[in-house]
């Protein structure tokens, strides 16, 4: 393991990148036309945001930094390794300001005191089975506890509503018919958890335009456990605190959709609510 002095981490993310990401995400953001509640929750540093992820997390993390971006938190995603993988693609993720998700990383950031959000469902949360929807899938992941205690960050939950409702799965994981393309997954990604079948706009993958719901808790304050990174109950209670914030977040938001008048596409295209 490198010691924390090698680690190569990208430099800070850039105003310019932010900028011209904002410019190619702008016809996306005017048809999906985010809601966001508790943004004062959210400081410009220092701080852990902990999120769940949607099936296939193409359209909610990009548009959920965008939102964070416009009112100038700085936020650094960390990603699954398999992203990094992938030429081309990294490169993309690198200058919307995504790091690799590994703990000499994270560490680094938060040594700098940077913003940064993390998906602990990681490649899992996103490629979900059919009875999973806005659940979280977290399995036992510790490691974003820890590394808030150790560094006593505070943890910001948040959660996001809207995009598996644009896209139906046909096809989960659990499916023999989609053996070959999780061997597939397993040898040229190394993750054993590939990309459900899916059908979005008629029979096409691609996601029907739903509005997106985001939503930012009170901070967990982690400094109670401080010197205690090590300790798996420690890890564990952070964790639960942050998991039952977001399971909050997510019902919050759940009426919140259900209740609004302009979800539909026409609705919130032609009128003038926020």
């Amino acid at each position: 393991m490198p010691n924390a002095e090698t680690v190569s981490v990208p430099a800070a993310l850039s105003q310019a990148d932010v900028d011209a990401a904002l410019r190619l995400m702008k016809p996306l953001r005017i048809l999906i036309k985010p809601k966001v509640y508790g943004i004062e929750n959210v400081p410009t540093e220092r701080a852990l945001l902990v999120g769940n992820h949607n099936t296939l997390g193409l359209v909610d993390a990009p548009l959920l930094a965008a939102e964070l971006w416009e009112r100038g938190r700085l936020v650094r995603s960390l990603g699954d390794h398999a992203h990094f993988k992938v030429p081309g693609w990294r490169d993309i993720l690198t200058r919307m300001g995504v790091v690799e998700g590994t703990r000499e990383i994270a560490s680094e950031l938060m040594r700098r005191g940077e913003l940064v959000m993390v998906f602990p469902g990681g490649a899992r949360e996103v490629n979900k089975r059919k009875n999973e929807q806005y659940k979280l899938v977290w399995k036992n992941r510790l490691g974003f506890a820890r590394l808030a205690i150790q560094h006593g960050y505070p943890m910001v939950p948040f959660a996001s509503v809207g995009a598996e409702h644009g896209i139906d799965i046909v096809l989960d994981t659990d499916s023999k018919l989609l053996a070959p393309s999780q061997f597939l997954a397993a040898k040229l990604l190394g993750t054993p958890d590939g990309p459900p079948l899916v059908r979005g706009v008629g029979l096409t993958p691609l996601p029907r335009p739903e509005r997106q719901y985001y939503w930012f808790g009170e901070p967990i304050d982690t400094t109670e456990f401080a010197g205690q990174e090590a300790d798996d109950n420690a890890a564990r209670k952070v964790r639960e605190r942050a998991a039952a914030a977001i399971e909050g977040g997510i019902e919050f938001l759940l009426a919140e959709r259900e209740a609004d008048p302009n979800r539909s596409l026409v609705g919130r295209l032609f009128r003038s609510d926020t």
